[in-house]
């Protein structure tokens, strides 16, 4: 229930109505302070780290009448009920980020909340925990394919380090909740809406689909979160966005959080948010003071092992490529060389994904290989380096790929690799985003390396890589799935054959030719793949052969 009244917010409704819109968005209230100057954008020869996000955190038009909470307040003393301090307690979070201590009290007391902070500043359970606390007050009931809650964001990643953080939440509260976006079958995110759940994280796209179909229905939302809004803005979601929040009450409470406004945004925000308070986070969390950024120009010669030595030092790293294709060739490059890596690109299934995520969460994987289009998804902690291995094409998504590291006050390093034939566009870039960054000719044995990135590089053997990456290329002679006769048809002793006699042996595999020995097999025997003859064999790690014939012929399995 929205602390005002159902008059009173009737009149704030006409008063809105009535009042012309504001040519730009209202002055930020800044966390530590509840005044913020504006002033104008910094000249671009000129600019620096400091004043660039200090234009980010501020504008024009006066702040809502708000006093802030005082330094140090609890989360109990912000108002959250005693089951979701425990929650959060129990998670070893004990004391919220000023972000969270700002946007608060507003969003507790049902009014519309813009919050701005870059990543790593805690704007997920500023958002989170309001919404929890509101959704779980009783009166209301959970309603089949009705959910009260809406969570946008722009990628599958994004949504499921939210569920993620959400569960405990959700638990003690007792919520439900359940994540809807493409890549993976809709059959599940479908029983799980006719079930009735209280919130729901989506991408757009396919919670658009599934109201399409009659799915789920958002007519009963009443607090509806936009997170990451300039993310989408970039990948071009907004109509949809906005075509999903035209589908919520129009009374219903809205909270937008963002690390950037730009005019996109600001459409959203005059359009569905009324009246809202506006927090920004303290400039001190800005990666002024706490991120050092580097500019590495390189012969392409030396490229690869710059990104190697710097890839195998200890601690996590994330490095960033233009392309799908080369994120998937530098993590092929990197564990060629012994040092474990995983990829995360738009090509990997939604599990793939998934699954290399938790791989680098968890410590198996010490590198992560994106794309752009992964960047503003990867939340994980103790991030200390990112590598820009392709430099950006513009200022933000520079800024966007850098927040993978100082998160949270942590600090970080920014390293950008520059060819010859990039430094000019690179200088320009960091200008725009206002970065200072020590530009230094280095090459594979550079002792500046070290001090970037110290301590001893440490590199593992294809075996050990093997093991701890499952999207790793199999090793030749070596399937996943325990085949351990010598790969597709290598040797004898194979552990899985198809039918009838002894495991392991029998059964020929070959494409367009005769194949080795039979290593491949299920239960038996097995069943030979029959073709013309092979041109060419590999050797199995046990003996036995594999074909490689050529492929003009027919593919067919014997009977």
């Amino acid at each position: 229930m929205r602390v005002l009244s159902s008059e009173h917010a009737r009149l704030g409704s006409a008063r809105q109505r009535a009042r012309p819109a504001p040519s730009v968005l209202p002055r930020a209230v800044d966390s530590s302070s509840s005044t913020s100057a504006a002033g104008p954008l910094p000249a671009p020869g000129r600019t620096t780290h400091r004043r660039f996000w200090r234009y980010l955190m501020a504008d024009s038009r006066p702040p809502s009448t708000l006093s802030t909470p005082a330094s140090g307040s609890s989360f109990a003393d912000l108002g959250l009920p005693a089951a979701v301090v425990t929650a959060l307690a129990d998670q070893g979070i004990t004391e919220p980020f000023p972000i969270q201590a700002a946007t608060l009290p507003p969003a507790l007391a049902g009014r519309d909340v813009l919050g701005r902070g870059r990543t790593g500043s805690g704007k997920t359970y500023g958002f989170l925990l309001p919404l929890v606390t509101r959704l779980s007050q009783p009166g209301a009931a959970r309603r089949p394919k009705q959910p009260r809650g809406l969570i946008l964001v722009p990628t599958r990643e994004l949504a499921t380090q939210i569920d993620t953080a959400l569960a405990p939440l959700a638990r003690a509260t007792g919520l439900r909740s359940t994540t809807v976006f493409g890549g993976v079958s809709a059959g599940r995110q479908i029983d799980a809406l006719r079930r009735g759940v209280d919130i729901v994280i989506a991408c757009p796209g396919r919670l658009t689909d599934l109201m399409q179909q009659g799915a789920v229905d958002l007519g009963g939302v009443s607090v509806t979160v936009l997170d990451e809004a300039d993310h989408m803005a970039d990948l071009g979601f907004l109509p949809g966005v906005r075509r999903l929040m035209d589908q919520t009450p129009r009374n219903g409470q809205r909270l937008l959080f963002s690390a950037t406004l730009d005019n996109a945004v600001d459409v959203l925000v005059k359009r569905f948010l009324t009246d809202p308070v506006v927090h920004s986070v303290d400039t001190a969390q800005s990666p002024v003071t706490n991120m050092e950024h580097h500019v590495l120009e390189v012969d392409t010669a030396a490229r690869m092992t710059v990104i190697s030595d710097l890839a195998a030092a200890p601690g996590r790293t994330v490095i960033f490529t233009r392309t799908k294709h080369g994120a998937k060739a530098l993590s092929r490059k990197l564990n060629a060389g012994g040092v474990p890596a995983v990829e995360l690109h738009g090509n990997l299934s939604q599990n793939a994904r998934a699954r290399n995520l938790a791989t680098f969460s968890e410590g198996n994987g010490g590198t992560l290989v994106a794309t752009d289009i992964a960047a503003r998804g990867i939340h994980v902690d103790d991030v200390s380096l990112v590598i820009h291995a392709d430099p950006p094409t513009e200022h933000k998504a520079y800024l966007h790929r850098s927040g993978r590291t100082a998160r949270a006050g942590a600090a970080g390093t920014v390293v950008t690799i520059v060819l010859d034939h990039q430094r000019s566009e690179v200088r320009a870039m960091t200008k725009k985003a206002g970065i200072s960054a020590t530009r230094t000719r280095v090459d594979g044995t550079h002792p500046l390396l070290r001090t970037i990135a110290p301590g001893e590089r440490t590199y593992a053997d294809a075996a050990t890589i093997a093991a701890s990456m499952p999207n790793v290329p199999n090793q030749p002679g070596h399937r996943s799935g325990g085949r351990s006769g010598g790969g597709r048809s290598g040797g004898s002793g194979g552990n899985r054959s198809r039918r009838g006699g002894p495991s392991g042996q029998g059964g020929s595999s070959g494409q367009n030719g005769q194949g080795g020995q039979g290593g491949q097999s299920r239960s038996g025997a097995g069943r030979p793949r029959r073709g013309g003859s092979g041109a060419a064999t590999r050797t199995g790690s046990s003996g036995g052969s594999h074909s490689a014939a050529s492929f003009s012929g027919n593919r067919s399995r014997g009977r």
